[in-house]
C-alpha cells in the first residue's frame, strides 16, 4: 500500500467521527438557542412581589394601567400574576401575529372564577376551550341564532324596541328637557335580547325577577376580567377567604333560576309569550333531536346547559354592551355638535321626512356608520378584549411564550396608537371615508376565529337606534361644560356619570311617534 492509499483510508475512518462531532455540535447550539428562546419573556415590570407577583398593578381602569406600563416596557410586556404569567399586547402587528399565526393556539380561554361559575363550569359559548363542543356551539350561533335570515326575522322586534324607546323620548320632548339616557338604552337593549331569546318584553311590567336579573348583569359586567387575584393564585385566594367566589356563586345561583323559568315558560308555552319565532323556541326545537346534549339541566358534564348557557350570553353580552356604545356615540355627538348636524342632515337627504330610517337603511349612511365605527375606536366595549391563553409554546414578537400564558389585547392602546391613527384622541368619523381605509384597524370585536360572533347584531341595533334618535330629535347638553368623558368601572367600560341631554322633538315625531 503507498502513502496515497494509506492517507485516503486513515481520512476515511475519520471523517464518520468528524462528521458525527460536527452534528452533535449543530444540534447542541440548536438546543442552546432553543433553551435561550425559552428564557426570553417579553420585558417586565421591575416591582414583582414575591408570590403575589405583579397582582398590585391591576388598578382600575386597567386598559389605562396597561397602557401606561407600555410605554415604559414596550408594546408587548409580561406580568407574573401569583402563578399565572400574562402576557399584554399594545400593538396591531403583534395583535394580528398572535391570532393568525398562533391563532389556534390562542383560541383557548384561561380558567377564570367568574367563567365557572357564570360560565357552566367554561361551557358557554364565550368560555369553552377551543374543541369540538365549542365549535357547535359556533355553530348554533351561526345558523340558529347571528344568521342574515334569523336576524332578519327577528327585525320587527328590533323596530317596536327602538320606536318605543322614541315614543317614551317623544312624551319628554314635547317641551325642552333633560333626559337621562344610561338607563334608556339599557332599557332598549335588555328588552330587544330578551324578546329575540324568549319573546318576552320585562321593563316597565314590574316583574321582580327581571329587576334581580338586570342588577346580576350589572354586578357580572363590573366584576368580570382578568383582574380579580384569587384566579392567580391558591394563596390569594386564601387571603380573600373565599368572599369572590361566594359572590359569584350567588350570582350563577340567581342566573340559573331566571333563565330556566323563561325555558319553562316557553316549554309550557305560556299565555301571551311571543314563541313562534324567538331563539329559545328554535333552541327548544333541537333539544327534542338531542336531548342529552341540548340540556337545561347544571351538571358536571361538558355538553350540558346549552340552553341556559346560550341564552344567558346573549343576555349578558348582548345586552350591555350595546347600551354603553349608544351612550358613548350620544356624548361624544353632543361634545361635537358639528358632528350631529352633519348627521342629521345625511338622514335628511338619505331618508326625508315621508318615513322613519329603518335598519336596511344604514348601509346607505355612510356617515351614521362612520360615528359608530369611531365610537368603537376610542371607546370600545370590551377595551381588554376577552383573555386568551396558550394551548403550547409560541413565539410572539420575537418573544417566547410558554404554554398556559395568559393572553391580553389591549384594543384601547392599539386604537389610540399614534403610529396608526392621526390625531388618535379626537373623535374625527371622517377618517373613515374614501373607502374607509383605516377600519381595517379596528379590532372592537377581536380577530381571529373567538371573534365575537354577534358583532353584526350589535351594529345593526346600535345603526338602528342612533339613526332614530337623530332623525327624531334635537340634542344639546345639559349644561354649558362639555359631557364628563370619564370611564367607570368594569369590563365594558362605562361612562363613569350616566348621559344626560336636552331632548326637543322634531316635526317627523308628531307624523310617525307621538
Amino acid at each position: 500500500m503507498d502513502l496515497q492509499s494509506a492517507f485516503q483510508n486513515i481520512s476515511g475512518y475519520l471523517f464518520l467521527p468528524l462528521f458525527f462531532l460536527y452534528l452533535a455540535h449543530l444540534t447542541l447550539k440548536s438546543t442552546t438557542t432553543a433553551r435561550r428562546l425559552r428564557r426570553k419573556l417579553p420585558p417586565s415590570p421591575p416591582s414583582a412581589i414575591p408570590i403575589l407577583g405583579h397582582v398590585s398593578l391591576l388598578k382600575p381602569p386597567i386598559h389605562r394601567t396597561f397602557h401606561a406600563l407600555a410605554q415604559d416596557h414596550g408594546p408587548i410586556f409580561s406580568l407574573r400574576l401569583g402563578s399565572r404569567l400574562a402576557v399584554v399586547v399594545s400593538s396591531a402587528s403583534l395583535a394580528e401575529e398572535c391570532f393568525t399565526k398562533n391563532d389556534v393556539v390562542f383560541a383557548n380561554r384561561p380558567e377564570l372564577i367568574m367563567s365557572k361559575h357564570i360560565g357552566y363550569n367554561y361551557t358557554t359559548m364565550t368560555q369553552a376551550p377551543y374543541g369540538d363542543h365549542w365549535r357547535n356551539l359556533r355553530r348554533i350561533g351561526a345558523v340558529e341564532i347571528f344568521s342574515a335570515h334569523r336576524l332578519n326575522a327577528l327585525l320587527p322586534i328590533r323596530r317596536e324596541e327602538v320606536h318605543r324607546l322614541a315614543s317614551r323620548l317623544a312624551a319628554a320632548g314635547s317641551f325642552p328637557r333633560v333626559v337621562e339616557l344610561k338607563s334608556a338604552f339599557h332599557e332598549l337593549t335588555f328588552d330587544t335580547m330578551m324578546r329575540m331569546v324568549a319573546g318576552k318584553r320585562f321593563y316597565g311590567d314590574g316583574d321582580e325577577q327581571a329587576r334581580d336579573f338586570r342588577e346580576v348583569i350589572k354586578e357580572v359586567v363590573s366584576r368580570s376580567g382578568a383582574t380579580n387575584p384569587g384566579d392567580f393564585s391558591p394563596v390569594l385566594r386564601w387571603l380573600d377567604g373565599g368572599k369572590f367566589e361566594k359572590t359569584v356563586a350567588g350570582l350563577a345561583r340567581r342566573t340559573d333560576s331566571f333563565l330556566q323559568k323563561l325555558i319553562e315558560e316557553h316549554r309550557s308555552k305560556k299565555e301571551g309569550l311571543d314563541s313562534a319565532n324567538t331563539m329559545l323556541d328554535h333552541l327548544l326545537k333541537l333539544q327534542e333531536s338531542e336531548p342529552e346534549y341540548y340540556s337545561d339541566k347544571i351538571s358536571s358534564n361538558l355538553k350540558t346547559c346549552v340552553l341556559l348557557g346560550v341564552s344567558q350570553v346573549m343576555l349578558l353580552a348582548g345586552s350591555d354592551t350595546s347600551a354603553v356604545t349608544l351612550e358613548w356615540a350620544m356624548a361624544n355627538l353632543l361634545n361635537h355638535p358639528d358632528i350631529l348636524v352633519k348627521a342629521r342632515e345625511e338622514l335628511d337627504k338619505q331618508i326625508g321626512e315621508e318615513r322613519l330610517v329603518d335598519e336596511a337603511d344604514i348601509s346607505n349612511l355612510p356617515y351614521l356608520r362612520n360615528i359608530i365605527s369611531e365610537t368603537l375606536r376610542l371607546y370600545p366595549a370590551a377595551p381588554l378584549l376577552v383573555p386568551h391563553v396558550s394551548s403550547e409554546d409560541c413565539v410572539v414578537g420575537g418573544y417566547h411564550l410558554p404554554r398556559d400564558t395568559m393572553l391580553l389585547v389591549n384594543a384601547w392602546a392599539i386604537h389610540r396608537d399614534p403610529n396608526l391613527w392621526d390625531d388618535p384622541t379626537s373623535f374625527r368619523p371622517e377618517r373613515y371615508e374614501n373607502g374607509g381605509k383605516e377600519s381595517y384597524k379596528l379590532i372592537p370585536f377581536g380577530l381571529g376565529r373567538r371573534s365575537c360572533p354577534g358583532a353584526g347584531l350589535a351594529q345593526r341595533v346600535v345603526g338602528f337606534t342612533l339613526g332614530t334618535l337623530i332623525q327624531c330629535f334635537e340634542w344639546e347638553r345639559s349644561g354649558v361644560e362639555e359631557v364628563d368623558m370619564n370611564e367607570g368601572k368594569g369590563i365594558t367600560m362605562p361612562k363613569e356619570k350616566p348621559l344626560e341631554a336636552i331632548c326637543i322633538n322634531r316635526p317627523i315625531v308628531h307624523k310617525f311617534i307621538c
